[in-house]
């Protein structure tokens, strides 16, 4: 049997003003394609199906065909579970009706873990995110105050029958001791590691389908993994490699693969003088659809820089300045005492220095002087 393990698809995004819609139901039917190809037979999407909590209908429009196709002409069976970013209420409407056709949703947890039989042989364990606060009612005699403390005490109030394959789906900030997964500027995190949940709570499991963190990776063994993002949510994320795992289980024992994904715009991130940009030789061969971060290093003003960019890359979301005067920015912050012991041409000329990393020459510095000479006899 073959599974494919999902999350994160946040469907709505927005990043800059710039709707993901068109990516993402362009990755959603490649997954739909490496579904048939692989003869999956189960698809797990490990929470934050939405970007929002109320998402725009254009974005509920392309989860259901997403779903419809799933179910209806691919027969696999689905199982989805909440984020922080999903409504618990908004994503769990319809839940029991679907459930005959193959689609299990959990929101909520309600003192137990739930548990679906994909086969005689295999379990699915439906853990969506939780917070302490929604499990302390279920522990009254317990002291519950971290994320850790509360998956602790649910996993351990379960009878997991190790004489067959269980899976876990959770959205949770895990972490291997000291060693934190590898973060991008898209994801939600507490601040602290007050969210933070050990990877050893999870031992009983045979695999563990993670969601939450954007990066694909492991943490704390092969078989407790992040799925990662279909798609790069963030310029942090240029060199994120997207992929699916797909579980496959055979003769009792599991194993997995990473299927990369293609996607229809890259993000990435290019640096260096605009002309050099905008030199087709240096762009010649590229996908100049590409949603683009331009660094310009230029040191002179540049005329309409955005402009000139988005002539080649017309999907450019982000313009920096990366040149002396940002770099040393820091470096010409005086204090006011030593403001305060320079004159009207000292000032300027500091303030002219800082604007373009150069003094005035001799002929500037005698306009200058004259012009402030003028302007104090006037007054």
């Amino acid at each position: 049997m073959k599974i494919l393990h999902l999350s994160d698809l946040h469907i709505g995004k927005i990043i800059y003003e710039q709707s993901l819609l068109e990516d993402q139901e362009y990755m959603l039917k490649q997954i739909e394609k490496i579904i048939e190809k692989e003869k999956i037979e189960a698809v797990l999407i490990s929470g934050d199906i939405y970007d929002r909590s109320i998402p725009p209908a254009d974005a509920v429009d392309i989860l259901n065909k997403f779903l419809n196709t799933l179910i209806k002409i691919l027969k696999v069976k689905v199982f989805i579970i909440s984020g922080n970013h999903d409504s618990k209420e908004r994503l769990n409407f319809g839940s029991q009706i679907f459930e005959n056709d193959g689609l299990y949703i959990q929101t909520t947890y309600t003192g137990k873990i739930r548990k679906v039989e994909l086969t005689e042989k295999i379990n699915i364990y439906m853990l969506p995110f939780i917070k302490p606060i929604e499990v302390k009612q279920y522990f009254e005699n317990t002291k519950i105050e971290t994320y850790n403390d509360a998956i602790k005490q649910i996993i351990s109030k379960e009878k997991i029958d190790k004489n067959k394959i269980n899976i876990l789906m959770a959205h949770q900030f895990v972490t291997s001791g000291t060693i934190n997964p590898e973060t991008s500027e898209s994801e939600t995190i507490n601040i602290g590691g007050i969210d933070n949940v050990d990877a050893s709570n999870f031992s009983e499991f045979d695999y563990v389908a993670l969601g939450h963190i954007h990066g694909p990776q492991k943490i704390g063994n092969e078989k407790i993994r992040y799925s990662g993002t279909m798609l790069k949510y963030s310029f942090s994320e240029v060199n994120h490699h997207k992929s699916a795992v797909i579980i496959e289980i055979k003769e009792g024992k599991l194993d997995y693969k990473l299927k990369p994904l293609k996607p229809l715009r890259d993000m990435r991130k290019i640096q260096g003088p605009i002309e050099e940009l905008i030199k087709e030789e240096n762009y010649k061969g590229t996908n100049q659809q590409d949603y683009i971060k331009a660094i310009i290093t230029n040191e002179e003003a540049i005329y309409d820089a955005i402009g000139q960019i988005r002539k080649i890359y017309p999907n450019t979301l982000s313009l920096d300045i990366l040149n002396s005067k940002s770099y040393n920015s820091d470096t010409h912050i005086e204090n006011f005492e030593k403001i305060k012991e320079k004159n009207e041409y000292e000032l300027f000329n500091d303030f002219y220095e800082f604007q373009n990393s150069v003094k005035l020459d001799e002929e500037q510095s005698e306009i200058i002087k004259k012009v402030i000479k003028k302007t104090k006899n006037q007054k």
